[in-house]
């Protein structure tokens, strides 16, 4: 088996649902991530074996495999094939998984992951629409479930999930408002600092204005602003839209190779990837499997959480990673330390490869040797991402 290495990674800025990425359209965004990764890797986009992009809702704009449409966007050789993958908000992830796999495995050579989603022209959970996903035998088996009503159509609910969550591990409201806080925190620090600029690709809008800068941060935000907002998912529960990841556009790409072939083809291996797994649990809890995904990675890395310099765990709900802290034992410090999905916003299909590409950058720039990564996906699964830095 052939290690797997990433030679570029680099992202779009995090557009707000309905602000400056609305008018672009979903191929058109994941063509500037693919131009931007073989720009800035130094590779001809004739030697890529295959492209593997993460999308959730892949309907209307987003469907017909947009990552062929996505290519053929791109101007890349019409020799380029792309292939479309759905694990939930875990999709792009996923596609760094299985082109690491082909990789290894001697299958290619170059192989390109990532994701893009536009959730602000195509809605989350469109591509449900007109009927129920989950077949008769599913509802059957969870109807009426921890609460549930014994009628609920769809007894699968992540922000109920989320609520869950919270009253098992004794989560308050305050405690997710401060996460949030300081979420959105630490993403303004980072931003000022100018610690995003180098992942990020700015994209030319039709008005010929450059978005260079993720806009989801809210510096006027404060714990009175966050405690006054409403609980969506129960009456008397704790979880807010502030305490949730905000619902946005990008996308993000990885190159994927060996460190043989990379060198000898003038490009650079940035970090290897150490080890990737998949993992499930409770599909009405939903958001645990980080939990069970990290200690996998662990013990079939050899490694002790403290061995880790720096945690990447999706804020899609702030009782997540919460909960992920109390269960793992990790370094508070060392975790999200460029802010997370509560700040810098999830585009489902984008935010696997958008936070390994944050990751690397954060450990170029303080030498660190371990990152993991993991974050929930819906129907109750979690991927975990070990690289190390070369």
């Amino acid at each position: 088996m052939r290690d797997a290495v990433i030679v570029g990674a680099v992202r779009t800025p995090v557009g707000r649902r309905k602000g400056s990425l609305a008018e672009v359209h979903p191929v058109d965004l994941s063509a500037h991530a693919l131009r931007a990764l073989a720009e800035r890797s130094g590779f001809d986009p004739a030697l890529v074996d295959d492209v593997i992009w993460g999308c959730v809702s892949q309907v209307g704009e987003q469907s017909w495999n947009i990552a062929r449409n996505a290519v053929l966007a791109a101007g890349w050789p019409e020799s380029v094939p792309g292939t479309t993958l759905d694990r939930q908000c875990g999709s792009s992830q996923q596609a760094l998984h299985f082109a690491a796999a082909a990789v290894s495995a001697g299958q290619a050579d170059l192989v390109i992951a990532g994701g893009v989603e536009s959730m602000t022209r195509v809605p989350m959970g469109s591509s449900a629409t007109g009927g129920i996903p989950y077949g008769t035998l599913v509802r059957e088996r969870y109807r009426g479930v921890r609460g549930f009503a014994e009628e609920e159509p769809v007894p699968f609910n992540q922000g109920v999930g989320a609520e869950l969550i919270a009253e098992k591990w004794g989560l308050s409201r305050t405690a997710l408002d401060e996460f949030a806080l300081a979420s959105h925190a630490k993403a303004a620090a980072a931003q000022d600092a100018g610690l995003f600029a180098a992942e990020i690709a700015p994209v030319r809008l039709a008005d010929g204005s450059l978005f260079a800068a993720d806009e989801g941060i809210r510096r006027e935000t404060s714990l009175e602003k966050l405690a006054g907002l409403k609980t969506p998912f129960a009456a008397d529960g704790v979880v807010t839209a502030g305490s949730a990841s905000q619902i946005s556009d990008g996308a993000a790409a990885l190159a994927v190779s060996t460190a043989e072939w990379a060198i000898s083809h003038g490009l650079r291996p940035l970090a290897r990837v150490h080890t990737a797994v998949v993992a499930a649990d409770d599909p009405v809890m939903m958001l645990t499997a980080p939990i069970p995904a990290t200690a996998k990675a662990l013990r079939r890395a050899g490694l002790g959480i403290e061995d880790i310099g720096v945690y990447e765990v999706n804020e899609a709900f702030a009782p997540v990673v919460l909960a992920w802290l109390q269960e793992t034992g990790a370094d508070p410090e060392r975790l999200n330390p460029r802010g997370g999905a509560i700040a810098l916003g999830h585009p489902l299909g984008g935010s696997g490869a958008r936070i390994m590409t944050t990751m690397l950058q954060h450990m170029r720039d303080n030498d660190i040797r371990y990152g993991l990564q993991t974050m929930c996906e819906g129907g109750g699964m979690a991927n975990a991402t070990i690289v190390e830095l070369l």
